[in-house]
């Protein structure tokens, strides 16, 4: 037997491994997706450059709404840090 027909037969068998074990790892990703975050009723943020806890709460509260029971619930439903925000994180946002 050649080196390429071994070549070929481990490419072949390595592909056809793939595409069967496809769909199971799709729906081993998609239970990790079904978490609390994917409930529609929970509402997200997605932190941007600039943002604050303090600005996503008043945001959230509106200009008449305290934003402190905001910032709380926050930090303790995502354990972030307030100087510590990443843009391009999503944070859960608590009921209001």
């Amino acid at each position: 037997m050649t080196r390429t027909s071994v070549r070929r037969r481990r490419l072949v068998t390595a592909v056809l491994l793939s595409l069967a074990l496809a769909p199971v790892a799709g729906r081993a990703l998609g239970a990790v997706a079904d978490g609390p975050a994917a409930d529609p009723s929970t509402r997200s943020h997605v932190v941007r450059e600039g943002d604050t806890l303090w600005s996503i709460a008043r945001a959230t509260v509106g200009p008449e709404g305290d934003p402190r029971p905001v910032v709380d619930g926050i930090r303790g439903l995502n354990g972030v840090d307030p100087g510590a925000l990443v843009p391009g994180t999503r944070l859960v946002l608590p009921q209001v």
